[in-house]
């Protein structure tokens, strides 16, 4: 198509509403004003529906949006753009961050929330310099603690009857004359007794292992997959870091890892809050740099 085709083209789709426009008009004169045009079209797929589902933006309001974005490609004084920009910032910490936070703490129970208003305060006061303490270490544990507390007592209303079945198993279990307890409340049975070398607790291993819940679900096999698994001693659970402390290398051991040694009052799916998790282990060898 000619250059002037072109602009022609694109210009008379304009029509009308070009007329009324109050943001940046279209000045179509050569074929690069035109592919500029094209491109802001069609970067602007996609917005309304970002707008809506993400921003919150009520679909009603859309004129006003479509207002906003126009005084935002206006703006060009330097205390403007700032407070436009604080506006967006503030829009979405009292929406998205306060949603998604309050969500993250309360594990999705509706009938729990944090204070809306004492959290922006506590994000305005940050922000302009008026308590500088939030990232003290004392505050850190404190909300550390807190979350802990509060999804614990979330997840025991959803799961508490799970939790007291489990309980009762490891209790159970431990009146068992094959079943070794260590202080931390690891219990274990000797299947086969290895004569290696026992690994260190910076010592890379090579095991085979299947794991279940109490109920005999399994949720991970290395059997499965037909291929061992070689990781870091420091890198799994509580429980089996401690297990494979004390196995001598060509054993096979049962463990019984409480919760508190797991995944605590986390929800793993399969592996729900306060789940005792049951492995079968072979220790097959160290593995050396």
């Amino acid at each position: 198509m000619k250059k002037t085709t072109l602009v022609a083209a694109i210009a008379a789709t304009l029509g009308m509403a070009s007329c009324t426009a109050q943001g940046p008009k279209a000045e179509l004169k050569t074929d690069l004003d035109s592919l500029s045009y094209i491109m802001g079209g069609q970067n602007s797929q996609g917005l309304k529906d970002y707008a809506i589902q993400r921003l919150g933006v009520d679909s009603a309001q859309w004129e006003s949006f479509i207002k906003g974005i126009k005084e935002g490609m206006k703006e060009t004084d330097a205390s403007k753009t700032a407070y436009l920009k604080g506006v967006q910032i503030g829009q979405q910490v009292s929406q998205d961050m306060f949603k998604g936070i309050n969500a993250q703490f309360f594990e999705g129970d509706s009938t729990q929330t944090l204070s809306k208003q004492n959290f922006l305060a506590g994000f305005l006061a940050a922000v302009e310099g008026k308590d500088s303490t939030f990232l003290t270490p004392e505050k850190m544990d404190y909300v550390k603690a807190a979350q802990s507390k509060i999804q614990e007592a979330s997840m025991l209303k959803r799961f508490g009857d799970w939790k007291k079945e489990n309980e009762e198993f490891l209790a159970k279990n431990k009146t068992n004359a094959n079943i070794k307890t260590t202080p931390s409340g690891l219990q274990y049975e000797v299947i086969t007794e290895g004569k290696g070398e026992i690994p260190a607790a910076d010592a890379r291993v090579k095991v085979h292992y299947k794991g279940t819940l109490i109920d005999g679900t399994e949720f991970d096999s290395s059997y499965s997959r037909n291929e061992p698994a070689t990781f870091g001693i420091g890198q799994v659970i509580k429980g089996w870091t401690e297990a494979l402390q004390l196995m001598p290398v060509g054993s096979k051991w049962k463990l019984y890892i409480p919760q508190e040694l797991a995944y605590g009052t986390q929800n793993m799916g399969t592996i729900k809050p306060f789940s005792t998790l049951v492995f079968e282990v072979e220790l097959l060898s160290i593995e050396k740099e």
